[in-house]
C-alpha cells in the first residue's frame, strides 16, 4: 500500500475513500474495448471504401482490355489487406482485455485502436482514388502500370505505419505503471 498512487489507479482507490460512490465501476476496460473496436471498424470502411471505387474502374477497363481484369485486381488485393492489419491489432487489444487494469493502459489501447483505424481509412481512401485512376490509365497506357503499382504501395504504407504506432503504443502501455491493488 505504500506504492500506491492514486492518480494513476483512481477508481481502485482504498475503501476508505469518502469521495467513492457506492455505484462507482470500473471504466477502464471500455476505453481498451472502443480501442478494440475502433481498430476493426475503420480499417474495415478503409478497406470497403478502396475495394468500392477501385472495383469500378476494373470492371469499366474490362471491357476494352478484358486480359487485364486479372492484373488489375491488386488495387481491391491491396485495400483488403488493410482490413487485416485493424484485425491483428483489434485482436491483440482484445487479448489484453481484463476488467482490472490501468487507466493508463486503457487509454493507450484505445489510442492504439484509433492509431491504426484512422491510418487505415486514410490508406483505403488513397488506394481507392489512385486505383480508380490508375486502372483507367492503365488501360489505355498499359506502360503506366508500374507507376501506379508504386504509387498504390505508398498508399498502403500509411495503413502499415498506423500499425507499427499501435504496437509500439500496445507495447508500452504496461512498462512503469503503477499496478492497481484493487
Amino acid at each position: 500500500m505504500d506504492n500506491y498512487n492514486p492518480d494513476r489507479c483512481p477508481v481502485y482507490a482504498p475503501i476508505h475513500d469518502t469521495e467513492r460512490k457506492a455505484n462507482d465501476v470500473a471504466r477502464q476496460s471500455f476505453f481498451g474495448g472502443m480501442g478494440c473496436a475502433a481498430a476493426i471498424i475503420f480499417t474495415v470502411f478503409g478497406a470497403a471504401y478502396g475495394t468500392a471505387k477501385s472495383s469500378g474502374a476494373i470492371f469499366s477497363s474490362g471491357i476494352l482490355r478484358p486480359e487485364r481484369v486479372m492484373q488489375n485486381t491488386l488495387c481491391a488485393i491491396m485495400a483488403q489487406i488493410l482490413s487485416i492489419y485493424g484485425l491483428v491489432v483489434s485482436v491483440i487489444i482484445s487479448g489484453d482485455l481484463k476488467e482490472m487494469m490501468s487507466l493508463h493502459k486503457g487509454f493507450m489501447q484505445l489510442g492504439a485502436g484509433v492509431s491504426v483505424g484512422l491510418s487505415g481509412l486514410a490508406a483505403g481512401f488513397a488506394i481507392g482514388i489512385v486505383g480508380d485512376a490508375g486502372v483507367r490509365a492503365s488501360s489505355q497506357q498499359p506502360r503506366l502500370y508500374v507507376g501506379m503499382v508504386l504509387i498504390l504501395i505508398f498508399a498502403e504504407v500509411l495503413g502499415l505505419y498506423g500499425v507499427i504506432v499501435s504496437i509500439l503504443m500496445l507495447t508500452r502501455a504496461t512498462q512503469g505503471v503503477t499496478e492497481c491493488l484493487y
